[in-house]
């Protein structure tokens, strides 16, 4: 969880959240590779050819024509991607639009001496907008968001510095553009835990904020989701337009992570360790076990598209820093499909799910639009 000026949130579960993967993301670092689980016993699963042999996963290199390590942030298309690379000399964090393996233009840089950081991508139409967090030589931090073209390739722009205490979470919610609006949340500064859901017109202006009391993180709009979603006992979402909360029901021994369509519990053993991991409504209904203790969630999110919960576990293929095996968990036809081995970094935004193979030289990306998956 990463929070704008230097303010954090109350710890709201945090061992829970590392155990579901849900750790910030910072600028010129790579989303958050796969823990490790335990290891343990692994049922035959079918491969992603097998179950769906339509299925184009795309593949770029890692480095760039200049040597720079390219990291997508977001994806467009499996194709399409915007992400971070420093500049040769370092100086710089650039900002780039890549089309398939090599195509990239640059829309945005940030020198390294702010140490940016950047978080909340999303698009809506031809529009991509993101938050970018710099601080100056006496420490003071600002976060601002940008917007930009990801169609023409212009430079970025500038909608607004009053982000007050903004938090993201690692999360595809982090920013949501809905009604015209950019919307995110941030950390009130009063004594009780207050959560303000600020929001700004797309195209730039007057801020408008929106208190609400207890600690909060944006999901599927119009919808908030307890912070920390993944810590220990009930979780509690709430529709912000029609003003109604909903609780989850969860043991002292579950972890829950929510959005207003499914939920993922993380079962502790007697001895704390994970147990298994399940799916349900956030009413109870249709739980399911969908893995066991050695399987792990990989994104923060949950059952991307309303149905794909994606998961990792050790394997044995790749390198010490790419061996996981990346598995989806299908919802609507209950299965889990191996996509891929050999994986380092796993992220998933918009219905398109990333993953990194290699190190080094050999460091690849590919891109699987969900979407496309019948």
């Amino acid at each position: 969880m990463t929070v704008g000026r230097g303010r954090r949130l109350p710890a709201f579960g945090s061992l829970a959240v590392a155990l579901v993967a849900a750790g910030a993301f910072l600028a010129g670092s790579p989303p958050q590779r796969a823990t490790p689980a335990s290891a343990g016993a692994t049922p035959s699963l079918p491969d992603l050819a097998q179950v769906w042999p339509n299925a184009r996963p795309s593949d770029a290199p890692g480095l760039l024509a200049d040597g720079s390590a390219y990291t997508p942030l977001l994806y467009f298309d499996p194709q399409t991607s915007i992400g971070s690379a420093p500049t040769p000399d370092k100086t710089a964090v650039r900002i780039m639009l890549r089309t398939g393996a090599s195509q990239v233009r640059e829309l945005h840089r940030a020198a390294t001496g702010g140490n940016p950081q950047f978080a909340g991508f999303v698009a809506s139409g031809d529009d991509v907008v993101w938050a970018e967090s710099t601080a100056d030589a006496s420490g003071h931090a600002e976060t601002r968001l940008w917007k930009a073209n990801w169609r023409t390739g212009g430079p970025a722009a500038s909608i607004t510095a009053d982000t007050g205490d903004a938090i993201f979470f690692n999360s595809q919610y982090d920013l949501v553009i809905a009604d015209g609006r950019v919307h995110w949340a941030a950390a009130a500064r009063s004594a009780e835990v207050v959560t303000e859901v600020r929001s700004v017109p797309l195209g730039g202006g007057k801020v408008d904020v929106r208190k609400v009391p207890g600690a909060y993180a944006l999901s599927a709009w119009p919808w908030l989701v307890s912070a920390g979603s993944g810590q220990a006992g009930p979780v509690e979402l709430y529709d912000m337009v029609a003003d109604r909360k909903v609780r989850v029901p969860a043991a002292s021994t579950e972890l829950l992570a929510c959005t207003p369509a499914w939920c993922r519990v993380l079962v502790l053993s007697g001895t704390g360790g994970p147990a298994r991991v399940d799916l349900m409504r956030p009413d109870g209904n249709g739980r399911r076990r969908i893995a066991g203790s050695q399987t792990s969630a990989a994104t923060a999110d949950v059952a991307l598209l309303d149905r794909f919960e994606v998961l990792s576990q050790p394997g044995p293929d790749g390198s010490p820093t790419s061996s996981q095996q990346l598995m989806v968990h299908d919802a609507a036809k209950n299965r889990t499909v191996i996509v891929s081995r050999g994986v380092g970094t796993i992220s998933a935004r918009g219905g398109v799910l990333v993953w990194s193979t290699g190190d080094n030289e050999a460091l690849g990306w590919h891109a699987l639009d969900l979407r496309s998956l019948s």
